[in-house]
């Protein structure tokens, strides 16, 4: 069995049940997993990461999907402790900012940390960091490198941009939409705004295993 707490829409819960025959996702928001997706293999449970109500020694792997800043550190490794089986793993990762070609990377990058660096909460620091900054008190071990791939078009970059907390945070406190900006310094470099490039985004991971 697999927890994948923190599961938001339970996107990496859906991938667990390709390998697991029962996932438990949870997440502390009851309108996350209202709209969660559907999968025979996934139970999804309203729970905070810190309690997540599981009995003792039942799981043998535990995810956080880019929700580890989110969480108390603290609390949440003892509750992984606690749920994990003799020889159960942890496994955390993020993802950093999206890439596509060096001159639309630059202008990405100077919306990302001078446009709305200031909106982000100070959480999001640890993911910048990849989450190499942060106590992880397990025997960790060696993980591949991964990157997501999804090809976007103009428009579909920047309604992405536009679900970035930092994003959300400026136009909440500002009360116009920097993306707006975004879209015309990006349409230089994009040629067809309506046609797909081939975003990636670099995936780092941290895992470990309990004694």
């Amino acid at each position: 069995m697999a927890w994948d707490c923190a599961t938001g829409s339970g996107q990496a819960a859906i991938g667990l049940a390709r390998h697991f025959s029962r996932v438990i996702a949870s997440d502390a928001s009851e309108a996350q997993i209202a709209h969660a997706i559907p999968h025979p293999a996934v139970e999804y449970r309203v729970a905070r990461a810190e309690q997540s109500g599981l009995a003792a020694g039942s799981v043998d792997l535990v995810t956080v999907a880019q929700a580890l800043h989110w969480l108390d550190r603290t609390a949440f490794y003892a509750e992984a402790r606690r749920v994990l089986a003799p020889g159960g793993m942890v496994a955390a990762w993020c993802y950093v900012l999206v890439r596509i070609d060096p001159a639309v990377d630059r202008v990405m990058e100077a919306f990302y940390r001078d446009t709305i660096g200031p909106y982000w909460p100070p959480e999001r620091r640890i993911t910048d960091e990849r989450y190499r900054t942060i106590a992880f008190p397990f025997a960790e071990v060696a993980t591949p490198e991964f990157t997501m791939e999804q090809a976007l078009t103009l428009d579909e970059l920047a309604g992405y941009v536009r679900t970035w907390s930092g994003t959300r945070r400026y136009v909440e406190r500002n009360g116009c939409d920097p993306v707006d900006d975004l879209v015309i310094k990006l349409r230089e470099h994009w040629a067809d705004p309506a046609a797909r490039r081939v975003a990636r985004w670099p995936v780092y991971m941290r895992a470990g295993r309990v004694p």
